[in-house]
């Protein structure tokens, strides 16, 4: 058995191929499982987030269309009718247990704009309070590229340390993560626990893609990392196993492990590195680059080389080599056209000229990537 002995809030993911038919038509009796196993863990004290896709799939369903569409405005158009039918699902379902749904469409820039992200955190602990069972999906009505976080496998690892989630469990139509690709090899071995995600573990991912569904296997391990660093343990196992749901948080070795990380990051740290988009790059000579990669250090006028972009003070940028290798990620005190002004100058002429710390980006204000990253 698992030690869950202490999970209290729960982030579920169910991917399109497991809420829909073959003819693209919704699952009922899945959806009616869903909510059967929320109920049950409701009554135990435990509150669940359900990140939800199937909108775009429910919407090919609805206009006939067969394949998935290449061309962004009708795939927002199968989101706009499939979401609709989505939530309708899934409150009609949650009605036969007394129980009510809300929904939340996010983009990336809900993540990326702190104050934005305060207000999400905020409105869904107040779902919490009030029973109310939060559904997410990203919003594909509204998503381009720029701001798109690309698929609910992710969005389900950035969303649960806002909630202060102690386990996320993706569901979905493979029971775990195997030693190779067990759709292309008879003798595939599933992994029951992953203690630390490395090149090994990275090549697993074995990718397969569907006709309805973004992610794959290499989105879920990347999830994983994303989750793990910020102290949930994650589960990857077969939507088959939905109505299994108290048994899988009550520590039924169910599905492949991802152990949380033995050393974490703050929330802080998990936000500038995987919900911040940099504003632009600041490109450090070889001394720098040598000094961040044997510790956390400030950023100095005289270790950099040139800045690209233009961002204002206090905005997400990248640190890069010569080579464009990233090495850190950090909040700067300086606005681009400021640095561009200010190399060359020794910090007393920086703190004369600008009447401000010379550091452009201060060591508290820095993270280094190392392989935090997949």
């Amino acid at each position: 058995m698992r030690d869950f002995l202490n999970v209290k809030r729960v982030v579920i993911k169910i991917g399109s191929s497991s809420l829909v038919n073959n003819d693209l038509s919704i699952n009922h009796n899945i959806i009616l499982n869903i909510m059967s196993s929320i109920k049950k863990l409701n009554d135990k004290g435990i509150e669940v987030l359900v990140v939800s896709s199937g909108a775009i799939a429910l919407g090919m369903n609805s206009l006939n269309l067969t394949s998935r569409p290449k061309n962004m405005a009708l795939k927002q158009a199968c989101a706009a009718v499939g979401q609709a039918k989505l939530m309708e699902e899934y409150n009609l379902c949650a009605k036969e247990f007394n129980m009510i749904c809300g929904q939340i469409l996010l983009n990336h820039d809900d993540f990326q704009i702190r104050k934005r992200m305060l207000y999400l955190s905020n409105t869904l602990d107040e779902m919490f309070k009030n029973k109310i069972i939060p559904i997410v999906n990203e919003n594909d009505a509204l998503a381009v590229e720029e701001i798109k976080v690309g698929d609910n496998d992710t969005l389900s690892s950035l969303i649960a340390p806002m909630i202060h989630a102690d386990l996320v469990i993706l569901f979905s139509d493979i029971d775990g993560l195997y030693n190779k690709n067990p759709k292309l090899y008879n003798d595939a071995v599933m992994i029951k626990d992953v203690y630390e995600i490395n090149d090994n573990i990275l090549s697993m991912s074995g990718d397969t893609s569907t006709k309805v569904g973004t992610g794959g296997m290499s989105t879920k391990i990347k999830a994983a990392k994303i989750a793990t660093l910020s102290k949930s343990d994650m589960i990857i196992c077969n939507s088959n196993n939905i109505s299994n749901l108290l048994d899988i948080v009550s520590g039924c070795e169910i599905g492949t492990l991802f152990h949380k990380a033995k050393k974490c990051i703050s929330s802080r740290e998990h936000w500038m590195i995987y919900k911040t988009n940099p504003f632009g790059r600041i490109i450090v000579d070889e001394g720098c680059r040598d000094a961040l990669n044997e510790k956390k250090v400030s950023i100095l006028a005289k270790g950099i080389i040139d800045v690209k972009g233009n961002f204002f003070s206090g905005s997400v940028v990248e640190v890069v080599n010569s080579n464009n290798r990233v090495l850190a990620k950090g909040i700067v005190r300086f606005s681009s056209k400021e640095i561009i002004d200010l190399l060359g100058l020794s910090n007393d002429e920086i703190i004369k000229k600008y009447n401000k710390k010379p550091e452009i980006i201060h060591a508290d204000d820095l993270v280094r990537l190392e392989d935090k990253l997949c």
